[in-house]
């Protein structure tokens, strides 16, 4: 049976491939897996039979013989343990890449999605302010800083592109042009990733979502 994706059927990114999703997507093309899709509506998150699969109403998630998953990285690793292709074959390499993927989301990633809400969730509060962008700002910079140093010239975070590049390129994605742009070896770094064939594929499959605008019912 081909695995069943669940994605947004509408994301306020417009298709722009910042939606967690889109972190299965890669990996999926990367492995060479086809799969189904199954569309999800902000109001559809929440009702019983999402819930069922996802507790926290939330997207992705992914479902194959009987197996539920939910969590990007739990499925970007559940692929990379199953298919060839996104971790490497040594288990001092294998653990290494997994490193990389914990360091993405846990790391790297909350300074950046702080930032990005802040500007809905922090709107009318006393906090709010320029003081308040500067702090966050200099909270994802000082984690680029750290990632920029480690990359150095190197193509990929640890030899070979592995799970470990696919989160953390999708996590660099979402962070302020500008800020990137201070780094130009990650900058670079997540341009190649984007020229990977699978990515390409991954983007072009969740863009032709948001071709037409959003629905009615999203």
């Amino acid at each position: 049976m081909l695995p069943i994706l669940t994605v947004f059927k509408w994301s306020p990114d417009g298709g722009k491939g910042l939606a967690r999703d889109m972190r299965a997507r890669w990996a999926l093309e990367e492995v060479g897996q086809a799969y189904q899709v199954r569309l999800v509506s902000f109001k559809g998150l929440k009702a019983p039979e999402h819930r069922a699969r996802h507790p926290f109403g939330q997207i992705p998630t992914f479902e194959q013989d009987g197996l539920v998953l939910f969590e990007s990285g739990a499925i970007v690793l559940h692929l990379a343990l199953r298919h060839p292709g996104l971790l490497p074959s040594d288990p001092d390499g294998r653990a290494r890449a997994m490193m990389w993927m914990f360091a993405a989301v846990s790391t790297v990633e909350p300074p950046i999605v702080e930032r990005e809400q802040s500007e809905f969730t922090d709107r009318g509060k006393p906090w709010y302010s320029p003081e308040r962008f500067a702090f966050l700002d200099d909270a994802i910079r000082a984690r680029l800083q750290d990632l920029s140093a480690h990359l150095g010239e190197r193509e990929w975070l640890d030899g070979a592109f592995s799970a470990g590049d696919l989160m953390m390129v999708l996590v660099l994605r979402r962070a302020e042009a500008p800020l990137l742009a201070e780094f130009p070896n990650l900058a670079a770094y997540v341009a190649r990733g984007e020229a990977r064939s699978a990515y390409k594929h991954a983007y072009a499959a969740q863009a032709a979502l948001y071709a037409g605008g959003p629905p009615e019912d999203w």
